[in-house]
């Protein structure tokens, strides 16, 4: 059974009839950018994080350049990211002018190590920090950097482009963030039909703030409060996440099921695939099946014999990118994050998998991973 990495045409019975519905009426009024259908959604976001404001961008890497500029980080500044998370958590420093300190992961839950950022906010004292909620999940010491933060006064960031969905300790995830940002793209758990992102703000002064950065630095049409740039979002992506708002419980059900389908099929062969720390529910962003070099290499290959779709989220630690060079000012920390990018294996999943796609590609994984076993070419799990 040939099975697609992820599949974004299955969709809801008559999600199509109402999003050419919504998309014709749009068209014919002109709703084209900014105004009523961005506006709605950015009140509909704020009510299910529990935050007090929202707002629309043209992406998620815009998202974070914004909640960068708008805690204060400038030219010459230094940030902290973790060494594991997607390019433009890094570039987007760069892109504020800032410097890059990376700071390694741990492997309990594969996000950022508290005990390597509080040394790296002693030896740098940044002028911002980024955390990173990767996979779908977070930090199990997330209230630890939330405090830590608070304390010693530093702007703390919350990259949640995987985190759409996400709870921890019963609400959003995004609940009681400083600033925190999400990315719309259309592999999203909440994806537009076209790149979009946001910025959710617990005070609404930093939306403010926000909102300037994003439209020109308008106070009025031709008055100009600071230097911004052109971040607006399309009236067609807010149109199109608002419908998707009204499927996305069944969307999150369904990859969660699939996410917990993998990890207890999987465990039952010895395969680890990582899951959620306690206090968190994931969204099912993504299996993350944990290997090393050589099981990876040899399972990855029987993937591709037998049509099913896998990925390596993501391959390599940011102080290791060719990009990095001339940016980079350290890296604090071991090496946990080269570690994941050599070892990380991800599976199908997405809304509407159904159960037989995941059990074929358990036993595509399974089949390979007592191979190794028998012929001796592989160590230990994970």
């Amino acid at each position: 059974m040939a099975v697609p990495f992820i599949d974004l045409r299955r969709l809801e019975p008559g999600f199509l009839e109402a999003w050419a519905e919504r998309s014709m009426a749009l068209s014919r009024e002109a709703r084209f950018v900014g105004g009523p259908d961005v506006t709605a959604l950015e009140e509909r976001l704020a009510a299910l994080a529990g935050c007090p404001a929202v707002v629309a961008c043209a992406n998620g890497t815009d998202a974070l350049q914004l909640a960068l500029r708008a805690v204060g980080v400038g030219p010459g500044d230094i940030v902290l990211v973790p060494d594991a998370t997607f390019w433009a958590t890094f570039e987007a420093v760069v892109n504020v002018g800032a410097r890059v300190v990376t700071v390694d992961i741990n492997r309990h839950d594969l996000q950022m190590d508290l005990e390597a950022f509080r040394d790296a906010v002693r030896r740098f004292t940044p002028r911002a920090a980024v955390l990173v909620h990767l996979y779908g999940w977070g930090t199990a010491e997330l209230e630890a950097f939330r405090a830590h933060c608070r304390e010693i006064s530093l702007p703390l960031v919350e990259d949640g482009a995987q985190a759409f969905g996400v709870t921890w300790r019963g609400a959003s995830v995004y609940r009681d963030a400083e600033i925190a940002t999400v990315s719309f793209y259309p592999a999203k758990v909440l994806g537009a039909c076209g790149d979009a992102g946001a910025v959710f703000c617990g005070r609404s002064e930093l939306a403010d703030t926000v909102r300037l950065l994003g439209n020109h630095g308008r106070v009025s049409h031709y008055e100009h409060g600071l230097v911004g740039w052109n971040s607006r979002m399309g009236g067609l992506e807010a149109a199109y996440l608002d419908l998707a708002l009204d499927y996305l419980e069944d969307r999150l059900a369904s990859r969660r099921s699939a996410a917990r389908r993998y990890r207890e099929a999987l465990g039952r062969v010895g395969v680890l695939a990582a899951a959620p720390p306690d206090g968190f529910e994931e969204n099912g962003y993504l299996n993350v099946t944990l290997t090393e070099p050589s099981r990876r290499a040899v399972v990855q290959a029987a993937l591709r014999r037998h049509g099913i779709g896998f990925g390596t989220v993501y391959p390599g630690a940011m102080s290791e990118q060719p990009g990095a060079k001339g940016h980079l000012l350290a890296h604090v920390g071991g090496d946990t994050a080269a570690w994941l990018g050599r070892s990380v294996l991800n599976l199908p999943l997405f809304a509407y998998l159904r159960d037989e796609e995941v059990d074929a590609a358990v036993a595509v994984v399974s089949e390979a991973w007592t191979g190794v076993e028998r012929d001796g070419r592989g160590g230990g799990g994970a």
